[in-house]
This record gives structure tokens, C-alpha cells and sequence, in this order.
């Protein structure tokens, strides 16, 4: 056995020992009365910027998504930390920079003897769900996990009480013929006919069953990454919609919006609307066929960090505590919900833990404007970028230079000042690179993080636009 995978099977047969070092860690006494709300996080998969009714569809219908925003709050300069699944999540689940532990690319995949660890959520970083578990609540996931499938790396093992979903991917990622294995806590249980209602019905349910105590539910959905499929009903109420694939992304959004609602309903019927702190984003931003998913007005989409690949459209709704129908500007990103929830639980957020993510309360609650971070960052295998301010500076591929970009006047990135601005570069890229000086090198390689993926998205779409030639019979 080489020294890595001892170093994993050793940190799995030492689960009770985490148990431990956890509440060391946590500092916190371990489960105690409910001083908070409950706390629901729900993530799209690869949804575009600009496809909810909320950020101006008008081509669907999302009322129940949109109810977050009419509730609470929008933020309109909001990201998130990857521009793929995996490492995006890995962030959510944190609380910190996922570059802090290597975690640059997808965790998917057999490890290979070139990886510096497993591919999976580094096992000395406290989840989500372990906070929330150290403050008394319970916690359920439902939906994608993709932050490890070996032993020591699954959802039961990090934090999670509860589990129903799927372990290394989304519903697309099974060879041709198979099914992606859906698991109840470390069972194999039956693939559902529509894994989008599956969730819906699974996340009430999961509601339902913890009303009377503390809980937290993560809400993971496979929507819409692709395939788009949705149930009939979905697909004829948009059929007029074209071209075809734009169809079914926008049926397969619908019916997500109505998943939403089942939780939102549950919420309702159990008097916990006013209990409940709700966050809402994607995970990244749309694939690159614009035909389909909308990023608008941004450059690029996922995997790549031009706007389109990391703007995610975040709401957040706490009836009765967040005043709602408001548009807040600072920018922000889904490392500040985990410090947020810890706050609004009663919990104190230690320095020990050192997170990236800064606890939004004060401002949801009105009681600041001030920003919430003075910088972002981004690192995706040799793409990488920084914002602070209006101003962004990203290298978008191995051979580009580093590119500059004001985005109050260009949020499409459009207009490169880098050479009429080589002062602001060297600032922007020593922000940056003081950074990235605090991480890890990636713990596994994606030979896809140049920009080659979505360069191959976008010729396949411009391909597939093409007039084909008639056939003669």
C-alpha cells in the first residue's frame, strides 16, 4: 500500500477519534437547545445566471425560486469559489477557499498514483454539517454529494445524520447504459423515475420528520446539469420553446422551481417559515452553449472563471428577520453562509477554524453596508483571477496573459486595460498571489482546467447551428 492510501485507510478506521477532535476543534459543548433558526441550503447544478424569473427570464417560470428573493435578499455582485461542481462545493461545505486543501478539480474518478491525496474532502476539514451538529441539529443531505466515495469520505461519515442521493456525480456521468447509483445513507436503494421530484419529495419529507427540533438540510440538486429531463408535463407546457435543447434545460428548471416549492410548502405547514434561514445558488455558472443556458450579460460559463463561470445569483430569505425585497451590492460568495448559520444558531465562529467565509447577519439584518469582503479569489488548475472592487484581473488559459477588466463598465469583460493599466496589474496580481501563497499546489490534476472544455462546448454549439445539407433519398 503506498503511503498515501495507508495515510486514508488510517484516517477512516479513526472515525471515533474525529468525533473528538471535532468538538476540540468546535470548542462547543456539544448539542444543546435550539438558539436559532433552521437552516436550509439549497444548490442548483450548472444553472444559468440569468435563467430564474427573478434575474429576468420571462421564457419560465420559477415563482417559488423567486419567492426567496420577494422574501429576502438578492445580492447582485455574488460568486461562487469554483467554476466546476466539486470544488465549488467543497468551499459551500467549508467554509474556506477549497485551494486552502488542494481542492482544485472534480473529485471524481480512480485515484492515480500522480494525486498527492485521496479525491475526496480533505478528512481534517470540519463540514457543514459537523458545525451544525456540535450546535444540536440535525442534519440531512439530499441530493449530489461529489466530495468523495471512498470509505472515510461519505456523507455519513462528515457530519451528515442523513443521507439520500448520489456519491461521486451527477446523473449524467454514468457510462452509456447504466444508471448512476442512488444511496440511503451507505445503501443502494432504487434510481427514482425523475431524480429532480425524487429530491423535492425526499427534502419535505426530510422536514416533515424533524419539524419539532433543530435541523439542517442540505439540498443538493442534480438540476439542470445535463441530461435535461424532466416529467412530460414539464416538457408540454414548454414545448414551443426552441431549439429543442433550450426546452428541455428550461422544463428541467421548472421543475426544479416546483421541488423548491415542496419545500418551501413543508416550511409553511409546519409554522417554520419565521424559523428558517434559507440559501439559495448554483454551483457555477452555466455550460458554454449559449443556445441553452443563459449567463448573461457575462463572458464564458463553466469551467472557466470570466464571470459566466463563477456569478452565481445568491438569495438568502429569514421571514421576520431579514427584511425582504431588497438588492444588496456587496459582493459575497457561498463561503459566507457557514459562518452566517454558525452566527445565527447562537454559535461562536473561532479563529482556529480559519474560514474565508465572513458571517452576514449585520448586513441581511440592516445593520451595515459595509462590504463584506475587500477581495475574491479564484483558482482553477492554471486559470486564475482576483476582484477587489469594480476591478478583476484573470488569466483565463495557460497561454493568455493575465487580462484586466473593469467590471462596472464592462461586466462582459469585453475590454482588456491591462496594458493601459500595468500598475493596477502588478497590484491586482500581488493581491493574488499573496493569496494563493497561503494554499495548497492542486492534489489532482484536470487535464480539462485551460479553458480547453468550454472552447469544445462552444464549437460543438456553433457546429450544431449550422445549416445541414439535405439528404436525398
Amino acid at each position: 500500500m503506498n503511503p498515501r492510501r495507508r495515510c486514508a485507510s488510517a484516517w477512516s478506521k479513526s472515525c471515533g477519534s474525529l468525533a473528538l477532535l471535532w468538538s476540540i476543534l468546535l470548542g462547543t459543548p456539544g448539542p444543546a437547545a435550539q438558539t436559532g433558526p433552521n437552516v436550509v441550503v439549497i444548490y442548483a447544478d450548472d444553472m444559468g445566471y440569468a435563467d430564474l424569473g427573478v434575474q429576468g427570464n420571462q421564457q419560465v417560470q420559477t415563482p417559488h425560486i423567486d419567492s426567496l428573493a420577494a422574501n429576502g435578499v438578492r445580492f447582485s455582485n455574488s460568486y461562487v469559489t469554483g467554476c466546476v461542481c466539486s470544488p465549488s462545493r467543497a468551499g459551500l461545505m467549508t467554509g474556506r477557499y477549497q485551494q486552502r486543501f488542494g481542492f482544485d478539480a472534480n473529485a471524481e474518478g480512480g485515484d492515480a498514483k500522480k494525486d498527492r491525496a485521496v479525491r475526496g474532502l480533505d478528512l481534517q476539514q470540519i463540514t457543514f454539517a459537523q458545525h451544525m451538529k456540535q450546535l444540536g441539529y440535525a442534519t440531512g443531505l439530499v441530493g449530489k454529494w461529489h466530495l468523495g466515495a471512498s470509505e472515510g469520505y461519505l456523507p455519513t461519515q462528515r457530519g451528515f445524520d442523513e443521507f439520500y442521493g448520489l456519491l461521486p456525480h451527477g446523473i449524467g456521468a454514468a457510462k452509456q447504459g447504466e444508471q448512476v447509483p442512488i444511496y440511503r445513507g451507505t445503501q443502494q436503494v432504487d434510481v427514482p423515475a425523475d431524480h429532480t421530484v425524487a429530491f423535492g419529495r425526499e427534502a419535505r419529507a426530510y422536514i416533515e420528520r424533524h419539524a419539532t427540533q433543530p435541523f439542517f438540510l442540505y439540498l443538493a440538486f442534480t438540476a439542470v446539469h445535463s441530461p435535461h429531463v424532466a416529467p412530460d408535463s414539464y416538457l408540454e407546457k414548454y414545448a414551443a420553446i426552441e431549439p429543442k435543447g433550450r426546452r428541455h434545460y428550461l422544463a428541467m428548471l421548472a421543475c426544479m422551481d416546483d421541488a423548491v416549492g415542496e419545500v418551501l410548502a413543508a416550511l409553511r405547514s409546519h409554522k417554520l417559515e419565521e424559523r428558517t434561514l434559507i440559501f439559495f445558488a448554483s454551483d457555477n455558472g452555466g455550460p458554454g452553449n449559449a443556445a441553452v443556458v443563459h449567463n448573461d450579460p457575462f463572458r464564458g460559463g463553466k469551467w472557466s472563471l470570466w464571470e459566466g463561470g463563477v456569478r452565481s445569483p445568491i438569495l438568502v430569505q429569514w421571514k421576520g428577520h431579514i427584511p425582504g425585497a431588497r438588492v444588496l451590492p456587496q459582493m459575497t460568495n457561498q463561503l459566507d453562509w457557514l459562518p452566517t448559520a454558525v452566527a445565527a444558531a447562537g454559535g461562536t465562529i473561532r479563529p482556529e477554524w480559519k474560514l474565508d467565509g465572513a458571517n452576514l447577519l449585520p448586513l441581511l439584518e440592516g445593520q451595515t453596508t459595509a462590504p463584506v469582503h475587500d477581495a475574491l479569489y479564484w483558482r482553477f488548475g492554471v486559470q486564475y483571477a482576483v476582484r477587489e472592487g469594480d476591478w478583476k484581473l484573470v488569466k483565463p488559459s495557460l497561454e493568455d496573459a493575465p487580462k484586466l477588466f473593469n467590471l462596472a463598465d464592462d461586466p462582459g469583460e469585453a475590454n482588456d486595460l491591462a496594458a493601459a493599466q500595468p500598475e493596477r496589474v502588478k497590484q491586482l496580481q500581488a493581491l493574488w498571489d499573496a493569496w494563493n501563497a497561503q494554499n495548497e499546489p492542486p492534489r489532482w490534476i484536470d487535464q480539462r482546467w485551460n479553458g480547453l472544455e468550454a472552447k469544445g462546448v462552444a464549437k460543438k454549439a456553433k457546429k450544431a447551428q449550422r445549416p445541414k445539407p439535405n439528404k436525398r433519398g
